[in-house]
């Protein structure tokens, strides 16, 4: 085999290699001398078709295999012979090839570049820490109050009133050919709905207001254009309801058999849980604050080059993803008035710090012997399929199967123990503040 380089620049390689055709042949002659010991033809005894046969007839099918089999040893062979790391599966290009000649085909690889350890002890950050106020855990409490409210019927005939329950029958319909026509999922019977609540179109529970058990009203309200339904999607339209009977929810007090209906002993464990749990989302928030900032002064740190190709791979998934916002009408408001050219430059810059930082922080956990235990793993899998109850076994099988699955569950636990390293090596000060406070610091990276 004869390899010459061709390009050397950055972290892009490239290589002429010629593989002999003696080499080639010798492959396919091998190839068709296994198959030959299985073969059966008619009028043969098995195993004993004449190679001239054998060749004949599969020779061409085979050769393709032989060919892909001989560029992947010959890429495997330059890979190891001059110690190179690809950063991505290598771009092979066949230039020639005929029967009874060499194969020569042209290899472009982009390595892995060297990556320096940033100087751990001058990193400095600092960590906010909040503990949630009593006004806190009391708004918390009165929200699951409110989820285990029962509905009572209003005696008295009233209008309803914001946070009251209408029950009503109601029938939605869009202009169509000049007509106003009744569309699909646009009608219901008996349905509960929260006066000037969430989760309808926008507009619509707010026009409850002031109706009585009984009344008809249509109102007016337009869809959102990002409509899941397309059909629907920034279109105005009608809806004729009829009130059927006006509800209040009754809030239930918080006593101890609440509390046993939460799995708990008691309405001061109740109490105690709720505060916990604010506690460990202000301790979440803390965490990401201290790790945004963390990375930043690692960024700050690190410029090495990255691997153009990962960072257009990873830039795609990123673009593809605002495409999909802009087109259903989410993209930020930040970004909505930005040309197309902009964008993709300040989300190429955001591709190309998380490749920095993802190849850095992999180095470090490398040359730091941080690794994810298998009881790890098996917890974060266990966390995993108990979202999907009932479905747990068919979760297991599905990381199984699938290496790049169980990556998916490894890399962040990878990341998080990386990052434990670095805070230990970091001067790290802290700070007390308010949760309001705390919420206001930069987003997580």
């Amino acid at each position: 085999m004869q390899v010459t380089e061709v390009a050397n620049e950055g972290l892009k390689r490239a290589f002429s290699v010629t593989v002999p055709a003696g080499t080639v042949s010798a492959g396919r002659d091998k190839r068709l001398a296994d198959m030959a010991k299985e073969l059966r033809l008619p009028g043969f005894r098995p195993g004993k078709v004449p190679m001239a046969v054998v060749k004949a007839r599969y020779g061409q099918a085979v050769m393709g295999e032989v060919l892909e089999e001989q560029v992947n040893n010959a890429t495997r062979k330059v890979v190891e012979d001059r110690g190179l790391k690809p950063a991505l599966q290598p771009k092979i290009e066949l230039v020639s090839f005929a029967e009874g000649a060499d194969l020569e085909f042209r290899l472009d690889i982009e390595v892995m570049p060297d990556i320096p350890m940033p100087d751990f002890a001058a990193i400095e950050v600092e960590r906010l820490t909040a503990e949630p106020d009593e006004a806190e855990v009391e708004k918390t409490i009165q929200s699951l109050l409110r989820r285990r409210a029962t509905l009572e019927e209003v005696a008295e005939p009233r209008p309803a009133e914001p946070g009251d329950v209408l029950v009503c029958d109601f029938i939605g319909r869009i202009e169509k050919d000049g007509r106003k026509e009744a569309f699909q999922g646009g009608s219901a019977t008996d349905m509960p709905i929260e006066v000037a609540g969430s989760g309808f179109i926008p507009g619509f529970t707010e026009q409850l207001v002031g109706m009585k058990a009984g009344e008809t009203k249509t109102i007016q309200v337009r869809f959102p254009e990002g409509y899941g339904a397309a059909e629907l999607a920034g279109k105005p339209a009608e809806f004729e309801i009829t009130a059927k009977a006006l509800k209040k929810p009754v809030i239930p007090a918080l006593d101890d058999a609440l509390a046993q209906g939460f799995g708990l002993a008691d309405a001061a464990a109740l109490t105690a849980e709720v505060r916990a749990q604010l506690q460990r989302d202000l301790d979440r928030l803390s965490r990401t604050r201290v790790k945004r900032q963390l990375l930043d002064a690692l960024a700050a740190q690190a410029g090495f080059t990255v691997p153009e190709g990962m960072v257009e791979a990873e830039f795609q998934q990123i673009w593809s993803r605002v495409e999909e916002d802009r087109k259903a009408g989410r993209l930020d408001p930040e970004d909505a008035g930005k040309d197309e050219d902009t964008l993709k430059a300040e989300y190429r810059a955001i591709a190309e710090r998380r490749i920095r930082l993802g190849l850095l922080l992999s180095e470090i956990g490398r040359s730091n012997g941080i690794q994810v235990g298998q009881e790890e793993l098996m917890r974060a899998l266990r966390e995993q399929a108990a979202r999907y109850p009932g479905q747990e076994q068919q979760v297991f099988e599905m990381f199984r199967k699938n290496p790049d699955a169980l990556e998916s569950l490894r890399a962040p636990i990878f990341e998080e123990k990386v990052v434990d390293f670095l805070l230990e090596l970091a001067k790290v000060t802290e700070r007390k503040v308010t949760p309001a406070e705390l919420a206001e610091q930069p987003a997580a990276a």
